[in-house]
């Protein structure tokens, strides 16, 4: 397992403050969502270069699958961030839905979703890049977010057929929308890019709420998980306390108790 950390870990602070930060903290990746408000990309990826640890994930320019009629729109963002992409050498590109559109059946709004995510794989699969579609609950933070559950959105990517589209299971949306996170987390493996973790109730660090993450993340590693886990979430402390409170209470045991079974 690798782990991120999401811009906005460090309130006030710059890209390139995170990724020394998360060299620092042993981390290996920045998940960086409005990549278009970078203003050097060249830049940028010098500074990784430099560090030694660059940004792992960002997000579609342009983020609704649902409405058929935005489809063209959809792609432009799409070849627009794939061009990012490829200068700052990230591999990940994260897409939301959506809000459901009123009057309009769902298996429309599902099917075109599948349309334009079709017509995005070869796109993504010339850029050796994966497209992710990230379910959101729509109880307490996206009300009216197309996707939410989990086993809808894997219909939708077993639809797509592409090995270039899969999902991001966000843990914290996951438990509101659905709860049996852990099932779910390694059930839907195979469609599963990279994780999002934070804690339920408040959406903060790991080890503030119900989820026992001690177990969850012990059970995704043990599939053979390799891929991203980012800790997507708010601080209730200072966020290098936090992290290393995280590496210690929850991430380090993990690593020691497996690695005692092998």
């Amino acid at each position: 397992m690798k782990f991120s950390l999401c811009i906005g870990a460090y309130s006030g602070k710059d890209e390139i403050y995170h990724l020394e930060k998360i060299k620092e903290h042993g981390f290996q990746g920045l998940e960086y969502y409005a990549w278009w408000n970078l203003e050097d990309l060249k830049r940028v990826a010098k500074e990784q270069e430099r560090i030694g640890v660059g940004i792992s994930a960002t997000c579609t320019k342009f983020m609704n699958l649902v409405d058929a009629s935005l489809r063209e729109s959809y792609l432009e963002g799409a070849r627009q961030t794939i061009e990012a992409c490829r200068i700052l050498n990230v591999k990940s590109v994260i897409s939301q839905t959506g809000n459901v559109l009123e009057g309009i059946p769902r298996e429309v709004q599902r099917q075109s979703m599948v349309e334009t995510l079709k017509r995005c794989a070869p796109l993504f699969e010339e850029a050796g890049i994966i497209l992710e579609v990230e379910p959101l609950n729509g109880l307490i933070d996206h009300q009216g977010h197309f996707l939410q559950r989990s086993d809808e959105s894997v219909e939708v990517i077993d639809q797509v057929g592409s090995p270039y589209v899969k999902l991001v299971f966000d843990v914290y949306h996951q438990q509101v929308t659905e709860g049996n996170v852990i099932r779910n987390a390694i059930g839907y493996k195979d469609r599963i890019n990279h994780y999002h973790i934070a804690d339920n109730p408040g959406r903060k660090q790991p080890g503030t709420g119900e989820l026992n993450y001690f177990n969850i993340l012990k059970a995704i590693k043990e599939t053979g998980f390799n891929g991203f886990i980012g800790l997507e979430c708010g601080y209730t402390i200072d966020t290098d306390t936090a992290l290393d409170q995280f590496k210690k209470e929850i991430l380090e045991p993990v690593l020691a108790q497996l690695e005692t079974l092998n």
